[in-house]
């Protein structure tokens, strides 16, 4: 008995020395990282061309649920307009995903945004991913979504989370593993240029759009979800960027800054925003950001009679390294060559002026001095006002 009990003790110490010598966890599990410094940032965006690219979603897809489902993802249009956008020398996309995708079927989607990738690799396009969304329809559903309203811009677009999603906290335990997952399958994906947490956190939708079916104090809701939403998104420790991108409002000072715009710009890890106005606003909302020492990309802009397009801001881009991202590529089903106005004024007809967006479906240019231009100043050499 005595050589059992021995043999016993020895296979048990065994078991704990192996156990003791098993490699830890790895460390995008252990140690979540912090937001980076000013030098870790600027090394990153030193190692990237000139950022320049579109919003991307397919002309055949009105919103982010009809791009991802399995039913109609599209991938020969994507690829063939992913393409166009390699012919003029554009090299990024801002590209959403949504919350009710990986809930749905989180291995198919991961597999599709997979695909994805390779098809936008092919074509030299690195793409930004968008986690959560603020603007436009507040009641997303899954299945086939419903068929554009003529002459409307972004009749059919939805939020993520969204009116339910954001009002029931039981529901964040489902989103924590979305933000997560996503960001966990691609943390170390050279396809993937960086994560954008949320588009437009504090758009509360006003007008005759949505505003009237908004979750009342809607801000009160996302401003503590968008933090843990950077911190979920740092808990996976992703070799690419993760930033928000502030939008509106007086950024000179941070005194100026709302509670959720100091949240999006402290735990960004390079600086993004959006600008629709003129080349002059551009460049003094520029200024504005260069306190924080970080790289910048402008990932909203381009709307023509506003003012805002490809000659006006595009100089003023490369005269400080700053990345641009335009809204809007190929004209389709988001019908986002009409303005923000066509929920109010009604239009019968294209109109003169597109709004956004660079091609029409067939691939010819809206204005092919406009292409001509976007590709000369994508393939020129990028000077630092940094």
């Amino acid at each position: 008995m005595k050589w059992k009990k021995l043999y016993l003790l020895v296979l048990v110490c065994s078991l704990l020395a192996q156990s003791c010598s098993k490699p830890e966890t790895s460390s995008r599990q252990l140690k979540p990282r912090e937001v980076w410094s000013k030098e870790k940032a600027n090394a990153w965006y030193n190692q990237q061309a000139f950022l320049i690219g579109p919003n991307f979603s397919p002309s055949t897809a009105i919103n982010q649920l009809e791009m991802w489902q399995t039913e109609t993802f599209d991938t020969a249009t994507i690829s063939r307009e992913l393409g166009w956008a390699q012919q003029i020398g554009m090299n990024t996309a801002r590209v959403y995903l949504h919350d009710l995708l990986w809930q749905q079927d989180s291995i198919g989607f991961l597999k599709r945004i997979d695909t994805f990738l390779s098809i936008a690799q092919r074509h030299n396009i690195k793409p930004m991913l968008v986690i959560f969304d603020s603007v436009w329809d507040p009641h997303p559903k899954l299945g086939k979504q419903r068929e554009p309203r003529p002459h409307v811009h972004n009749s059919g677009w939805v939020q993520s989370p969204g009116y339910k999603g954001l009002q029931d906290s039981t529901q964040y335990p489902r989103l924590e593993r979305y933000v997560k997952g996503v960001i966990a399958r691609f943390a170390d994906d050279p396809r993937v240029l960086a994560w954008d947490i949320w588009n437009e956190p504090y758009n509360l939708n006003h007008g005759s759009a949505y505003g009237k079916q908004e979750l009342p104090n809607k801000l009160d809701y996302v401003l503590p979800l968008l933090r843990k939403s950077f911190v979920w998104a740092r808990s996976v420790n992703p070799a690419q960027p993760v930033t928000a991108a502030v939008w509106a409002g007086n950024w000179s000072v941070e005194d100026s800054l709302t509670a959720i715009q100091k949240v999006m710009l402290a735990e960004s890890d390079i600086i993004t925003f959006h600008n629709y106005d003129g080349p002059q606003e551009l460049e003094k909302r520029i200024n504005w950001l260069k306190r924080y020492g970080k790289p910048m990309i402008c990932t909203e802009y381009m709307a023509r009679p506003n003012g805002s397009t490809f000659q006006g801001a595009l100089p003023v881009a490369k005269k400080y390294n700053v990345g641009m991202i335009n809204w809007g590529f190929v004209a389709g089903k988001t019908q986002t060559i009409y303005p923000w106005d066509s929920w109010d004024k009604q239009y019968t007809r294209e109109p003169e002026v597109w709004f956004h967006d660079i091609f029409r479906p067939d691939g010819t240019p809206y204005s092919q001095e406009e292409v001509d231009f976007i590709k000369s100043i994508a393939t020129a050499k990028a000077t630092s006002g940094q």
